[in-house]
């Protein structure tokens, strides 16, 4: 209950202090209704979280780097007419916006609800997911972090793609923000000649040839502080080095919201095929000699050929073209 309680008190804080001014102890106390002893002990673990605390004597505390924060009401002026398709909420901190959708997505179906288009934005995850068992490093308010349900009258076995679809998704709205240098690299990842701005993880639930509920997860890197470059193992880049104008993290949750419905709309009519030729055109190792490590640890050297109209990986190899629906693209990718 107290540990509770001193998590509440340290966000409150957080919101209070987002925007990189100087503010008091004594007027944050008088804000919170609690001692000045209560916010110097409430501030004292978000190191943890990334966040980079400035403490001056007789101005009080500031934040080095101004956070901006994730609220429904701007999502929704930037979906404007349509917000009401989505049904947004935003998580100060949680392990896994998967992790949690997909709780919830079991137990709506348990329940009879089989709406589309709710949105988990989780604005510090502390244990996020990605491809293969790997880690989605963030910090607070370096990042887009997001889960969004969607449910097809189809079974599993016609999803094949997707999870490049929502890649698209990603390089339209990138495009559209005159961010430079985006490409995709098979078969989730958004790239850029510094390394990975984008992640996608998608999850289903269902039966074979029933109803499915998908969740998708993405990340995007906003920001990359050097404390959180120390923590990721291969490499990466941010939104703000490829985007001369960059926008807010609420308005590009809203757009991406938007593209992905548009994206997912046409490929439960269609599948993955009428995306097949767009995804070639931003594939980042197109036409290149690539490795792929297979999950069973051996490695296919090949020289990519693009995907199949059911998303594989096409690989012209010393014995022949070759399918391939799982394995990961070595660290040689252009």
């Amino acid at each position: 209950m107290m540990e509770g309680l001193a998590k509440a008190r340290t966000w409150q804080l957080l919101n209070l202090l987002a925007d990189g001014e100087f503010h008091s102890g004594e007027v944050l106390a008088k804000r919170l209704g609690v001692s000045r002893a209560s916010v110097f002990n409430a501030l004292g673990g978000v190191a943890g979280m990334g966040v980079m605390l400035q403490r001056v004597r007789g101005r009080g505390y500031r934040l080095v780097r101004p956070w901006q924060r994730l609220e429904r009401s701007e999502v929704a002026r930037w979906l404007g007419e349509d917000a009401g398709h989505f049904d947004i909420e935003i998580l100060q901190e949680s392990p896994s916006s998967n992790t949690e959708m997909l709780r919830r997505a079991a137990a709506e179906a348990t329940n009879g609800c089989a709406a589309s288009g709710s949105v988990l934005a989780v604005e510090l995850q502390t244990a996020g997911r990605g491809r293969m068992g790997r880690t989605w490093h963030s910090s607070l308010g370096t990042a887009l972090t997001f889960s969004l349900l969607w449910r097809f009258n189809c079974g599993l076995n016609a999803l094949s793609g997707l999870s490049l679809v929502a890649g698209i998704a990603q390089l339209r709205v990138l495009k559209n923000l005159g961010a430079q240098g985006a490409q995709l690299k098979w078969p989730n990842d958004v790239v850029t000649a510094q390394g990975k701005l984008a992640g996608v993880l998608v999850e289903a639930q269902g039966d074979m040839f029933g109803p499915s509920a998908v969740v998708i997860g993405i990340g995007l890197n906003c920001t990359l502080p050097v404390s959180l470059v120390r923590q990721i193992d291969q490499p990466a880049c941010a939104l703000d080095e490829i985007c001369a104008a960059m926008p807010t993290r609420n308005q590009l949750l809203a757009l991406l919201l938007l593209e992905l419905a548009r994206v997912l709309k046409q490929f439960a009519s269609g599948g993955f095929a009428p995306f097949r030729g767009e995804w070639q055109q931003y594939h980042a190792n197109q036409d290149s000699q690539v490795s792929l490590k297979m999950p069973d640890g051996k490695t296919i050297i090949g020289i990519a050929r693009g995907v199949s109209e059911s998303g594989e990986l096409l690989l012209e190899t010393a014995t022949g073209m070759r399918n391939f629906n799982s394995g990961e693209i070595g660290a040689h990718w252009r």
